[in-house]
């Protein structure tokens, strides 16, 4: 753990499984969530949570399909939206995660499979997903609404990218930057 107030790390209580390309996401009730990933066994569906004040990591319920390179985006209602991801096959698959029961259930599927995509939460807290890969780099976009479960596709982004990153701007607008696609590395720039 980093404390900003001394910039001193400390070691922490160690995951229970060894992963990469997994996600993490602050609950409202103060602890982490961290879901799914890979290690030498493949593909993972378990998930953990993180107790900031004991140090301590405990298995909740795993996600339904294992996934790689998928997002997370922690909704206004407290739920935990889970979307796209790669296991051998690219997945246009989501699912919630419910912090009360530690229960995965599945959501309606985005349009297009995708995997090192971003995700952004929208003011109105729909959620924005941008961009990502499967047998090609993708300039879609699609937002799905936590109140009926549904996605709908949205302008699609000037640039095919993957392993971008977005930040929300004060005023609403999400700022879309580098990324990967077939001519190498990026350093363009968008606003959705």
């Amino acid at each position: 753990m980093y404390n900003p107030s001394t910039g001193i790390w400390t070691t922490t209580g160690s995951m229970s499984v060894a992963r990469d390309s997994h996600t993490v996401s602050t609950l409202a009730n103060g602890l982490i969530l961290v879901a799914g990933g890979q290690n030498s066994g493949g593909a993972l569906t378990s998930a953990e949570l993180y107790n900031p004040s004991t140090g301590i990591w405990t298995t909740t319920g795993n996600m339904n399909i294992a996934r790689i390179g998928h997002t997370v985006s922690t909704l206004a209602n407290g739920l935990v939206l889970v979307a796209g991801g790669y296991n051998g096959a690219y997945l246009n698959s989501a699912e919630l995660y419910n912090p009360s029961t530690g229960i995965w259930t599945t959501t309606a599927n985005m349009n297009i499979a995708r995997y090192y995509h971003t995700t952004s939460t929208l003011a109105d807290g729909s959620v924005l997903v941008a961009g990502g890969a499967n047998t090609a780099y993708l300039n879609s976009a699609e937002l799905y609404s936590p109140s009926t479960g549904i996605w709908t596709t949205t302008a699609n982004m000037n640039i095919a990218r993957y392993y971008h990153t977005t930040s929300t701007l004060v005023n609403g607008s999400i700022l879309i930057t580098g990324g990967l696609n077939g001519v190498g590395a990026l350093n363009s720039a968008e606003l959705y």
